[in-house]
């Protein structure tokens, strides 16, 4: 484990395996490197680049600073990538993705960027969020009720009772989750005003439009409608992309369908 120094000053935790080309994973929610896609995914592409996953703020071995915004999620990610140095090539998952996009627009330097399944609701089909969520799951955390920010996430996404149930029982998931639960609002500010249906707000589109490297748009071919429809329209909006579906994939994409998804990509 090594550490990246944010802006300000936050010590922002990170891994490295392999060599070669530098590859870096962003998370998504609730996510943390011992915990969630990027370990593995960094396993089945450490024999063909050299790949760095790191601890979200406030997540793991990262400090949570004096607080977070979009901002400083940006900045801790341009951080990471300053102290690896070198070219890199950028993945984001879920939320992820939108700090990805986020960064690049910002001007952070990468020579390609994948985003997998951004969660923005755009067209209408998906289940829209109530509007008290947010409020609610900053109310559980000040009252230090993981468990329930988690449960009224997991059921926010789509995950059902009978689902969350089974995800208590299976020894390591809720212990794994419930740890960065506060995060939770962080990635709520990353999505923006996306989760009612509505059309993509101007903010994102201008924040789109100044991404200028080759993109790529994966979404899994068994994900629901709204998640194609909103690769399909972000990629209206960034210059450079692509639109590539992932046979038999849903929104946890699996490490041996992403991995080599991405070294074709990155090649």
């Amino acid at each position: 484990m090594q550490h990246a120094v944010s802006a300000d000053g936050t010590r922002i935790a990170y891994s490295t395996l392999g060599q070669g080309p530098t590859v870096v994973l962003v998370d998504g929610a609730l996510c943390r490197r011992g915990f969630g896609p990027a370990k593995p995914l960094a396993e089945k592409l450490q024999d063909r680049f050299r790949v760095v996953f790191y601890d979200r703020r406030g997540r793991g071995d990262s400090e949570p600073g004096p607080g977070c915004d979009v901002d400083r999620e940006v900045q801790d990610l341009q951080a990471v990538i300053a102290a690896v140095g070198g070219d890199v090539f950028l993945y984001g998952t879920s939320s992820g993705a939108m700090l990805a996009a986020r960064a690049v627009a910002a001007g952070t330097e990468v020579k390609k960027l994948v985003l997998h399944e951004p969660p923005l609701a755009l067209d209408g089909t998906h289940v829209p969020q109530p509007p008290d969520l947010p409020a609610r799951i900053d109310q559980a955390i000040a009252e230090d009720r993981r468990g329930d920010a988690v449960a009224l996430f997991m059921k926010s996404v789509g995950v059902p009772a009978f689902g969350r149930f089974m995800m208590k029982l299976i020894p390591g998931v809720w212990s794994g989750l419930t740890p960065s639960a506060h995060t939770l609002p962080h990635d709520f500010a990353l999505l923006g005003d996306t989760q009612r249906g509505g059309p993509l707000p101007e903010d994102l589109v201008e924040s789109f439009r100044r991404i200028d490297v080759p993109t790529r748009l994966m979404v899994g071919g068994k994900s629901p409608p709204w998640m194609h429809h909103t690769v399909k329209r972000l990629a209206e909006e960034i210059a450079h992309s692509d639109v590539v579906e992932l046979a038999k994939q849903q929104h946890n994409v699996s490490p041996q369908a992403m991995a080599p998804a991405l070294a074709c990509f990155f090649a």
